[in-house]
């Protein structure tokens, strides 16, 4: 190979060539971040030649060029093997520069245009010196031959010429059309390249490999279809224009290499990665000698394939194309669950039916087996971490001697596959706190398709319908709920340990649209609303008298009933072990108790669906549970008859004070150091996923918050955050709040805003709000919900950035927050999210020391590097 540096006028200038973009290269990408950077390098030369100095060019990047099997003497050819973007971008710029000074200087544009973008004398494709790969050429012809195109959404070369003509015209009012020209010359002879030719007979598809596969500039899709085209020396027209462009059509690039290594997993590879499909496909294409011809029809076979099987997975991906109802309904809810673990089972299904092995109402009875086995998990709280590997292997241990749809249910029934069975979905339905588990949307979607099996007669839209989760018996109920639930306590219970244990389960569930209305209310005033639901669930807990521990548990039996019939059950007999209640829930959480912290029995039961009774047998019986002293009594104290399971393990309260638990006057270990059921379910889940919704929510990127923006007549979120904190909260602490917020966008920072209605919250946020995921948020803070608002430090949100991924910072910004006056935020709760009353506000000095802290803060994120 020759290798040799260049500038573009070198490389495209004065000649009759033409540089082929070869078909197996992705489409133009360049968005307009990268358009940016080019730009401002673009202007950086400009000025330099305008200075008259003589610092070195700009280095743009490598073109690697090989010769075309079309190529003349008389008219050479290249194929393009890398840097297609770059000469693309810069064909695209003088493009623009050719249109924008059309007018003024037709002589300027006529030369452009010969000299670098097209072949005076040719006609066709060959009239373009530079071709692009057929899915970008119609755009890029229109641009150089000056027609109108229809443009696609989200074409990118059309983007770009519409960025090139933009700055342009604002770099034309600064300067004079000469100084236009020299953007010309920056582009044409500023900016080197690096031109690697490879001779005739080189292997250039191994050139393309090392060059894109040793980073990440190409996808996994990108590298298979380079290979694939590349070994289509006399097909490739033929099965690019038939089967490809109609799939790269259908299907976003993610999509179409998810559909890749679909295609392995169905063909029986169970084990291979996402991350390394180019390499197993590549495999089986070379796994024994084949002649060219041979080669060349497997490949095409495979395309074939891979098309047709892009019709199955478009309705997996859109199920609103399925025209089988009760198909389409079990499609669309595992859609919406965000299933996408399950897909090797769903394409493996919906290719059976093509084939004809199996009816469309086997197809819906076997999807079903699908969802059950995803919400009984959920609802009985199995961790989902082996979930991908149950799915991936379905399509090579289905069972060749039963039906697909019996063959599917045996193989999800199986013993390590955690299926469960009825009588595990019904005691969980009871005591699993069901609104601690899972994502939202799932916990909605269980609720909603409980709902549908009442059957109303007029069902609600609940893709129109902004449902919310309620809890009837409110997660902090006032007095009158504190003595209903009185009357209802087991011995050995307190009415807080009660409401903690019932709060969160199936039971004291509904959705509603009036969950502001709903709130704290008693349940009488609850009645009058519920009762007016179009919800049938809600109108039958209207019906109810009172809502206490009885008819909460007589609900989640009829919800239970309702959910075993909706949800198939799994086989018996396959090897299946029963399962006893789960105790490694609570050993983990305790095991992951921070230095500093305790919690109480009730917690514990209300954390892992128990009582609190049976919490303290199993403590007092297991030998080796992590932790296990520094569960108390409600009240802080030690159990009366506390003994050690296994080794003695000293006095208790020795313990507990070298583990950081400070003791009250009356011998109580410190509420403040206590974590709550709540605490605890932050303590082993990964809230990334959940954050990073928080945040877009915050920066107001939903439909409702452009709604609220552009009606008039609309709270918007920002109203009704304060008319939630004034009903709760007094004038001084509402003008405190104010005037935090206002310091803080005086720091630079800015306010986002949360959609829910009954807790609505304030987000100091920092980074961009066109892009909340990359930003941060120190404090959250919520208005009352009858005991005042509180500012919530998101420890937990900010140890998953940096710099506060550094124990120390997080350390160093609670011990300042802790100067705040009647604040005081224990050390155990650095991995969580600990709050302080927002009427420590009201206290000038206070309001100063946290601004303070928060310049503090915005300084370390700053120098994060």
């Amino acid at each position: 190979m020759q290798a040799k540096e260049t500038v573009f006028a070198d490389l495209m200038q004065g000649r009759t060539q033409q540089f082929q973009v070869p078909l197996y290269q992705r489409t133009y990408s360049w968005s307009e971040k990268q358009l940016v950077q080019l730009w401002n390098d673009i202007l950086e030369q400009v000025e330099l030649l305008d200075s008259g100095a003589s610092a070195s060019t700009h280095f743009l990047g490598s073109v690697v060029l090989a010769p075309s099997p079309q190529n003349e003497v008389t008219f050479p050819r290249w194929l393009v093997v890398d840097g297609q973007q770059r000469l693309t971008t810069l064909s695209l710029a003088l493009v623009a520069m050719r249109d924008h000074i059309a007018e003024r200087r037709p002589d300027e544009a006529e030369r452009i245009d010969e000299e670098y973008l097209i072949n005076k004398r040719k006609r066709g494709d060959e009239y373009l010196r530079l071709l692009p790969t057929q899915a970008d050429r119609s755009q890029f012809a229109a641009r150089i031959r000056g027609v109108h195109a229809e443009q696609t959404a989200g074409d990118r070369v059309a983007s770009a010429y519409r960025f090139f003509r933009r700055k342009l015209v604002e770099a034309d009012e600064q300067v004079s059309a000469q100084d236009v020209l020299r953007i010309e010359q920056a582009i044409t002879s500023r900016l080197t390249l690096v031109v690697v030719i490879a001779e005739r007979g080189d292997n250039v598809h191994r050139i393309f490999e090392s060059l894109n596969n040793t980073g990440l500039k190409l996808s996994q899709a990108d590298l298979l279809r380079n290979y694939l085209f590349m070994r289509l020396p006399t097909r490739g027209e033929h099965v690019y224009e038939t089967y490809w462009l109609p799939l790269q059509a259908s299907l976003s690039n993610d999509e179409l290499e998810q559909l890749m290594w679909l295609q392995l997993v169905l063909d029986g590879d169970d084990r291979v990665r996402r991350q390394d499909l180019y390499t197993a496909q590549q495999k089986r294409f070379e796994c024994g000698e084949m002649d060219a011809a041979r080669t060349e029809a497997d490949i095409e076979a495979y395309v074939k394939e891979l098309h047709r099987r892009s019709a199955h997975f478009r309705k997996v991906i859109h199920p609103a194309e399925e025209a089988v109802p009760s198909i389409r309904g079990h499609l669309s809810r595992l859609h919406d669950w965000q299933a996408v673990v399950t897909y090797p089972a769903l394409m493996l299904l919906l290719d059976r039916r093509a084939r004809g092995e199996l009816d469309d109402h086997e197809t819906a009875r076997a999807l079903s087996f699908v969802e059950s086995f995803l919400v009984r998990r959920t609802v009985c709280r199995v961790p989902t971490n082996n979930l991908n590997r149950i799915f991936q292997s379905v399509p090579a241990q289905l069972p060749r001697d039963v039906p697909v749809a019996d063959g599917l249910r045996q193989i999800l029934s199986a013993d390590n596959r955690l299926w469960p069975d009825d009588e595990e979905l019904r005691e969980k339905i009871r005591s699993a706190p069901f609104y601690q588990y899972g994502r939202p949307n799932q916990r909605r979607l269980v609720l909603q398709r409980l709902e549908e099996s009442y059957g109303h007669p007029e069902p609600v839209d609940f893709g129109a319908a902004q449902l919310t989760i309620e809890h009837v018996m409110p997660q902090s109920p006032g007095d009158e709920w504190m003595r209903m639930l009185g009357e209802d306590v087991a011995e050995g219970e307190s009415p807080e340990d009660l409401h903690a244990r019932l709060q969160h389960t199936l039971g004291n569930l509904t959705l509603t649209g009036v969950n502001a209305e709903l709130s704290n209310h008693p349940f009488e005033r609850k009645q009058a609303l519920l009762h007016g639901s179009h919800l049938e669930m809600n109108r039958r807990i209207a019906a109810t008298e009172r809502w206490g521990s009885a008819e909460i548990l007589a609900r989640a039996d009829d919800l239970a009933d309702r959910a075993i019939r909706l949800w198939p059950a799994p086989l018996s007999g396959v090897g299946r072990a029963e399962r006893s209640r789960d105790w490694g829930l609570a050993h983990q959480v305790l095991a992951a108790l921070p230095h500093g912290t305790w919690t109480s029995y009730g917690d514990l039961a209300a954390y892992v669906g128990s009582g609190a009774q049976a919490v303290g047998n199993h403590l007092a019986k297991t030998d080796g549970v992590a932790n296990a002293y520094r569960v108390l009594n409600a009240d802080g104290k030690v159990a009366e008859g506390f003994q050690w399971a296994g080794q003695d393990g000293g006095d208790v309260r020795v313990r507990l004070g070298a583990d950081g638990i400070r003791f009250t006057a009356t011998g109580a270990a410190d509420p403040a150091q206590r974590l709550t059921s709540g605490d605890l379910a932050l303590l082993i889940v990964d809230a990334e996923g959940e954050d990073e919704e928080e945040a877009r929510e915050a920066a107001g990127m939903g439909e409702v918050a452009r709604e609220e923006t552009g009606r008039k007549g609309v709270e918007t979120r920002a109203a009704r955050f304060f008319r939630q904190l004034a009903a709760d909260d007094t004038p001084e602490t509402v003008a405190a709040v104010r005037e935090l917020m206002a310091g803080w966008e005086r720091l630079g920072g800015w306010i986002g805003h949360g959609a829910g209605e009954v807790m609505t919250s304030a987000f100091l946020m920092l980074g961009s709000a066109g892009d909340p995921g990359k930003g941060i948020w120190p404090i959250v803070l919520y208005p009352g919900s009858g005991r005042g608002g509180v500012a919530e430090v998101v420890f937990q949100h900010l140890a998953k950035r940096e710099p506060f991924t550094e124990r120390s910072l997080r350390a160093e910004l609670l011990d300042r927050i802790n100067e705040l006056k009647d604040v005081s935020l224990p050390q155990g709760k650095l991995e969580l999210r600990p709050n302080f009353r927002l009427s420590a506000l009201e206290d000038e000095r206070s309001r100063e020391l946290l601004l303070q802290t928060l310049g503090w803060f915005k300084e370390r994120w700053g120098e994060r590097g």
